[in-house]
C-alpha cells in the first residue's frame, strides 16, 4: 500500500497566503488588530478613555471607535501617529 505525499508538506503558511494571494490583506488585517490592540492597552494603562482620547486628540468618539476596531481598516497614518502622540508614544513604520 503506497502512502501518497501530502504537497503542503514543507511549505510554510506564508506560501499557502501567497498562493491563496490573500498575503497582503491578512498582514495588513494583522497590523491593524496589532495596534488596536495596543493603542486600546496604552489606554486603559493611562485610565484615559475613548470619550476623552476623542478630547485629546480633537476628534469624535466614532472616530476613536473605528480606530480601536480591529476589523476596521480606515484609519489613516495620519490618526494613527495622533493617537500615538496623544498617548505619548510614537508609531513607526519601515520598509523591508
Amino acid at each position: 500500500m503506497t502512502k501518497k505525499a501530502n504537497p503542503h508538506v514543507g511549505s510554510t503558511f506564508e506560501n499557502w497566503l501567497d498562493e491563496q494571494g490573500i498575503r497582503e490583506e491578512v498582514t495588513a488585517a494583522a497590523i491593524k488588530e496589532v495596534l488596536a490592540e495596543q493603542l486600546a492597552a496604552e489606554m486603559t494603562k493611562k485610565g484615559i478613555t475613548k470619550a476623552r482620547m476623542a478630547e485629546m486628540m480633537e476628534t469624535s468618539r466614532a472616530q476613536i471607535d473605528r480606530l480601536l476596531d480591529p476589523t476596521n481598516n480606515s484609519a489613516t497614518l495620519e490618526t494613527l501617529m495622533r493617537a500615538a502622540k496623544v498617548l505619548g508614544r510614537q508609531l513607526r513604520l519601515e520598509l523591508v
